[in-house]
């Protein structure tokens, strides 16, 4: 099982901070420091260093531990899992990844459904963009996700087929938005951008560094709104946001999933299949 000072470090890690590890810890800032001092001495390495503007950055080495530490979590995690198993329940902890978008539209509803049913499980859910979100599966800092496309070389299961589409203002007469043409006046949201770049087909030449690139898709849609130019954004993430203007296509089309993904989709904890198997009956009723 892992050890006081393994879990502090797998904490500050995650954090880079000791004081927000003591904060969510509720103890002192030295305790924590002196926790991870006490792991780099019986490993006789350097796991931090630390960085006025960033906080607590990990070394090469310390790198390296961070991805077997979260590997031991995991495998501390299903050991427990299968004793509740063996003992006719379910209990443990679930760690899942997910891109805002998908949060809102398909885990709050899992989740719902899923903590009536399993009140014994704790549910961590990580936001990022779609490289972040799979990155998180890669590192094991998670049991599973749901993003968008692309899936890399993780285990992948298709949700929902989507496509980016423009909006205009209710007033604009344009048919159409031709990404070849005309990117000065684009407004995209981080993980829209990621999946425009990753989808474009190569033989096109695509600028967007005139492009306005905002956090999140909302601040996509009021911006359009207030006239600030044309929004590049997938029909999936614009679903639940409530608006008024125009959709139209885009040249080149870009088509996109969102789906599950894993290092082995069936080869998750029981915990996670459980939330899995929610999410899978959600899609097939259209969410």
């Amino acid at each position: 099982m892992l050890s006081h000072n393994l879990r502090i470090f797998l904490d500050v890690a995650n954090r880079q901070s000791i004081t927000e590890t003591a904060n969510a810890r509720f103890i002192s800032q030295p305790a924590v420091s002196k926790a991870i001092q006490s792991l780099e001495r019986e490993l006789h390495l350097k796991l931090f260093y630390r960085d006025r503007k960033s906080g607590m950055i990990l070394t090469e080495a310390g790198s390296k531990i961070l991805f077997l530490a979260r590997q031991m979590e995991d495998l501390e995690n299903r050991i427990y899992q299968t004793a509740f198993h063996e003992n006719n329940f379910i209990g443990g902890k679930l760690r899942i990844a997910s891109v805002p978008v998908t949060t809102s539209v398909i885990l709050t509803k899992a989740l719902r459904i899923y903590r009536e049913a399993y009140p014994l499980v704790s549910v961590e859910i990580k936001e990022g963009s779609p490289l972040a979100v799979r990155k998180m599966v890669e590192e094991h800092a998670v049991d599973f996700a749901v993003t968008y496309a692309p899936f890399g070389n993780l285990d992948a299961e298709v949700l929902i087929r989507d496509e980016m589409v423009g909006i205009l203002p209710p007033e604009s007469t344009q048919k159409t938005i031709d990404l070849t043409k005309e990117t000065e006046h684009l407004i995209l949201c981080r993980a829209g951008l990621e999946t425009a770049i990753e989808r474009l087909p190569g033989q096109h030449k695509f600028d967007f560094s005139k492009s306005l690139l905002v956090q999140n898709a909302e601040t996509v849609v009021r911006m359009v709104e207030e006239g600030n130019g044309t929004g590049i954004i997938s029909r999936f993430t614009l679903s639940p946001i409530p608006h008024h203007l125009r959709i139209c296509p885009i040249i080149p089309s870009i088509n996109t999933e969102v789906g599950l993904i894993a290092g082995n989709l069936k080869d998750l904890t029981p915990v996670a299949q459980e939330f899995v198997r929610i999410i899978r009956e959600l899609s097939i009723k259209g969410m």
